[in-house]
Formats: structure tokens, C-alpha cells, sequence
């Protein structure tokens, strides 16, 4: 994490298009780079591209490591955990929604298949089709709601690494002249290494500068 992009990578961890998709989408654009070059009469050997690469390489001495897990700022965390509430708050909303609906279908059904030997054909035909139609809509609907839950808590989290966690990272960065940050979920990391772990740090901070958050209000709620 020397630089902005590198770092970016690994504050981004918690957002819904994570690190595997842009590594993804970035091997598929190699990919065809790859094959294009290939297919190219004009390409360069290897030898010959190697005379624009340095001897130079990072000197172990003076290389300075740090670690950080974001999964654990993202539990941890005061204001990530305050959003995480809000989250919880419009889906358990939505369930008690659906469970209200589902019920007023049930009935409507069991009235329906009541009147079988009462109504026409006609009648109960309209009847299904408005039953079904009722169903549809209120599945169109949840799913709606549910995304529009999902967007505003992504939105939210966006703005909290945006405005307060990358700035932090940096700040921790710059202070402890660190050469490298790597997320911690893919290291294995021995007992005996001090000061490697920033993760405790980063939470504090980030406590200390925001403790709430806000999401925006989803659609539809």
C-alpha cells in the first residue's frame, strides 16, 4: 500500500463490488490485451521489453509492513456498527411487512377456494388472476425494497471510507513511514511479530472522529 490505489484495495473490502470483481474485471481486460498481443507480428520479445524494467527492488531493511483486517473494523467499529443497525432496522421492518401481506393472501386464497361451487366460471377465473396478480406485485415489490435497503447501507459505507477511513489509513501510513499495508484475512501472521497489526489502531481512530452514521432514507420506505 504505497500508493492511493493500493490502499484503496484494501479499505474496500466490505462494499458490494469488492476486491475479487475489480481483480476480475482487471484479469479479463489483461486477458484480451494478452490475446491481441499475441496475434501481433510486431511483438516484442521478452528480452526485449525487459530493458525497461530497473534492477532496482525494495530493500528488506528498510521495508515497513503493516497489516489490517477490515472485516474487523467493519464489526468493530462504532459507526459501521451503527449502520449496520440501521440496516437491520428497515430489513426486520420489511419482514414484518411481508408476514402481514402473506397472511391477507392466505385468507384471500382460502376465501377463493371457498367459493369454487359458488361463483361462475367467469367470476372465479377474475378472482385467480387478481389473486395472482396481487402476489406478483407484492414480490416485485420486496425485491424493490430490499434492494433499495442494500443500496442505501452500500451508499452509506462508501461515504464513511471516503470521507473518514481513508484519510485514517493514510494518516497511519504517513506517520509509521509504512512501505506496504496488506489485508490481514490473507496473511499468516507469526506470535512473535510486534507492531505488525494496525486493525486496533484503525478502529480507535475512526472512533474517535466519527461514533454515528447515517443512511439515507431506501426507496420506498
Amino acid at each position: 500500500m504505497v500508493k492511493k490505489s493500493s490502499e484503496n484495495q484494501a479499505v474496500k473490502s466490505y462494499k458490494k463490488t469488492g476486491i475479487v470483481a475489480a481483480v476480475v474485471i482487471a484479469v479479463a481486460a489483461l486477458g484480451v490485451w494478452g490475446v491481441s498481443a499475441l496475434n501481433s507480428d510486431k511483438s516484442a520479445s521478452v528480452a526485449e521489453v525487459m530493458e525497461e524494467v530497473s534492477t532496482n527492488a525494495a530493500n528488506a531493511e528498510n521495508l515497513r509492513i503493516a497489516v489490517i483486517r477490515m472485516d474487523a473494523i467493519q464489526n468493530n467499529a462504532a459507526a459501521l456498527k451503527d449502520l449496520r443497525a440501521q440496516k437491520e432496522k428497515y430489513e426486520s421492518k420489511l419482514r414484518d411487512e411481508l408476514t402481514s401481506e402473506q397472511k391477507a393472501l392466505e385468507k384471500e386464497k382460502a376465501e377463493i377456494e371457498k367459493s369454487q361451487d359458488v361463483l361462475s366460471r367467469e367470476a372465479l377465473q377474475r378472482r385467480v388472476v387478481d389473486y395472482q396478480n396481487k402476489v406478483t406485485k407484492l414480490q416485485r415489490d420486496l425485491t424493490e425494497r430490499a434492494q433499495g435497503i442494500e443500496m442505501s447501507y452500500q451508499k452509506a459505507l462508501a461515504d464513511m471510507q471516503t470521507k473518514h477511513l481513508d484519510p485514517i489509513i493514510e494518516g497511519i501510513i504517513a506517520k509509521k513511514k509504512l512501505s506496504l499495508v496488506i489485508d490481514g484475512r490473507m496473511a499468516r501472521i507469526g506470535t512473535d511479530v510486534e507492531n505488525l497489526d494496525i486493525t486496533n489502531e484503525v478502529v480507535k481512530a475512526l472512533d474517535k472522529k466519527v461514533s454515528k452514521a447515517k443512511m439515507e432514507t431506501p426507496k420506498s420506505f
